[in-house]
């Protein structure tokens, strides 16, 4: 994997860069839809291509590993040709989970043991068989194995658990160092700065992460219930430490005006579900801020979705008629509010790209994140 810088923004710490992968390049800053078990939910592949231009995707160690499992991805050529899906992947290490499934797992030193949320069956994940399951599923970007810490997290926690995430890394480095990718082309390792809101932790995981020296770099950990100024403070400490050359990635965030100030704050990369989940209960992200489309007062408006978008369905489908389909519950419902929000998403980062290269980000970012919050 290869990184470039294109621009800097004046006023803040934006860049527009480039990622080269061996399926293809990713300008960024970017959005990554996420396709936990091998789909975005709601949209087909031809459609992420052609209509919402994703350049990059992200697959779910954990759920791919469950269903449909590594010998079926391994059969299939990885996890690009069991999908059709010609374009990067990005895996996540089942950490975040491991995270969310706190009921059914144990933490050790060797790795986590928890419990399928399918059928209840008993696994364990380490930080080398993470890296072995990533390997299996063939992603370009593969994420080291982690313990992502709640909010609130007591402060002495917070510090165990970072070091237990560097010792972690450590074994992930090792054995992805001395085993090969399965399908031809390179996979690239990303490790992740933990430490939740403490800016001393922070501090100390960024500057192991940035020692380690891999090819791009990670930040863990936030948007997970944490207020945003927390979140934004972070991120800032974090970015002015890691690598100017090599790409950040800020895991599961967010809402626009997230993206768009941590944009501001030196991030590359993005990726959460809110646009496709929040799509399928009815909200809709706009360039002039949030639609909920159950609303009664859009059942008569007859109006496109977004008369200035150049998505297909955001041209020919009214907000009457997308209201008519989320209360009836029709599938066709939960598609169209996915693909507009997606789209929206995607046309937010490269909006953020162009502002940065013509040195206006920093005016236009204020100008947005005032009109994105709007509940219209």
């Amino acid at each position: 994997m290869k990184f470039s810088l294109q621009a800097n923004d004046p006023l803040s710490k934006a860049r527009a860069g480039t990622v080269t992968t061996a399926h293809g390049e990713i300008q960024t800053p970017i959005f990554m839809p996420v396709g936990t078990a091998g789909t975005v939910k709601a949209v087909h592949q031809r459609e992420l291509k052609d209509d919402i231009d994703a350049k990059i995707i992200l697959g779910n160690t954990y759920h791919l590993y469950l269903r449909p499992g590594l010998d079926t991805l391994e059969k299939a050529g990885g996890l690009h040709k069991f999908i059709g899906w010609d374009r990067p992947i990005l895996t996540d290490s089942g950490g975040y989970q491991v995270y969310s499934l706190s009921k059914v797992r144990k933490i050790k030193e060797e790795g986590v043991t928890f419990h399928s949320h399918i059928d209840g069956s008993k696994h364990l994940f380490t930080p080398e068989y993470a890296m072995d399951i990533q390997r299996t599923i063939g992603a370009d970007i593969i994420m080291a194995f982690d313990e992502c810490t709640p909010y609130p997290c007591d402060y002495t926690y917070a510090a165990q658990s970072i070091k237990m995430t560097h010792r972690w890394l450590k074994r992930c480095c090792e054995r992805f160092d001395t085993t090969e990718p399965k399908y031809g082309f390179d996979q690239t390792l990303f490790p992740i700065v933990q430490g939740s809101v403490y800016k001393d932790l922070r501090i100390k995981s960024a500057e192991f992460i940035a020692s380690m020296g891999r090819e791009g770099n990670a930040i863990g950990g936030l948007s997970v219930g944490e207020p945003a100024e927390e979140m934004y403070a972070m991120t800032e400490v974090v970015c002015d430490i890691l690598p100017v050359e090599k790409p950040r990635y800020l895991m599961g965030v967010g809402t626009p005006i997230n993206i768009l100030e941590n944009i501001a704050l030196g991030v590359d990369m993005f990726d959460c579900v809110m646009p496709t989940r929040n799509a399928r209960n009815g909200m809709l992200f706009t360039r002039n801020g949030i639609i909920n489309i159950r609303n009664k007062k859009w059942e008569n408006d007859f109006s496109p979705l977004d008369a200035e978008s150049d998505l297909h369905a955001d041209q020919v489908t009214s907000k009457a008629y997308l209201r008519h389909l989320v209360h009836s519950k029709e599938m066709l419902g939960a598609q169209i509010a996915t693909l507009h929000n997606l789209h929206f998403y995607l046309w937010l980062v490269k909006q953020a790209r162009e502002k940065i290269i013509a040195g206006e980000f920093y005016e236009w970012k204020n100008k947005m994140v005032k009109i994105l919050g709007n509940k219209l």
